[in-house]
């Protein structure tokens, strides 16, 4: 039986092609994907084939394979200036790169605190070695470890690391990324503060 995919999967789709590529780049994505619709309400639920022509159809417009596209949009739901919520969920699995790979396999409880029927893929990070780790993404949505990379560099970026990934697909919805942190403090890394709250 094929799992219903969460609105906000197709809903961060839809801002990611408007803000980076206009409106009108997205009306004709969703025209070339024959879906009939072009607005996705984030607290529904659609098929999971819906998202796959999505992809599909953003790749076609894009001419770039479906891997970068999807890494594109892994990086954007961390680093846009609308994405502050993303983000902040991540930043405090940790106040390091580190620590923040060390958190991973709890994320998608912790995404379930803020949206309680979003059912992210399993993660499990291993360490290999001296700065190096690899994590497994285990998902029955073709591509998400790609979207796992996006976000894996982008937060690097925010963290100040340098870091190199692999990706490497795998069978059984099983992808697996092989992660070495060069260096922990490259950059000056985005301002963050553990401790603030929003009110």
């Amino acid at each position: 039986m094929a799992i219903a995919m969460h609105g906000l999967i197709n809903r961060a789709l839809q801002r990611f092609t408007s803000d980076t590529y206009g409106t009108a780049f997205w009306g004709r994505v969703v025209e070339s994907a024959g879906l009939g619709l072009t607005h996705f309400e984030p607290m529904m639920t659609y098929k999971p084939e819906i998202t796959q022509q999505l992809i599909d159809a953003l790749a076609r417009g894009l001419k770039r394979p479906r891997a970068t596209v999807l890494e594109d949009v892994g990086i954007y739901l961390v680093s846009h200036s609308g994405s502050d919520a993303v983000r902040r969920l991540l930043r405090f699995c940790g106040a390091s790169y580190e620590e923040f790979l060390f958190s991973l396999d709890e994320l998608p409880d912790r995404a379930r605190l803020a949206v309680a029927d979003l059912d992210l893929p399993q993660l499990d990070l291993r360490q290999t070695g001296p700065d190096r780790f690899t994590l497994t993404c285990l998902s029955p949505h073709p591509g998400f470890g790609h979207v796992l990379v996006g976000i894996l560099q982008a937060m690097a970026d925010d963290y100040g690391a340098l870091v190199t990934l692999a990706h490497h697909d795998g069978v059984a919805g099983r992808e697996r990324i092989d992660i070495a942190l060069v260096v922990a403090s490259y950059a000056a890394g985005r301002q963050f503060d553990l401790g603030a709250r929003t009110g």
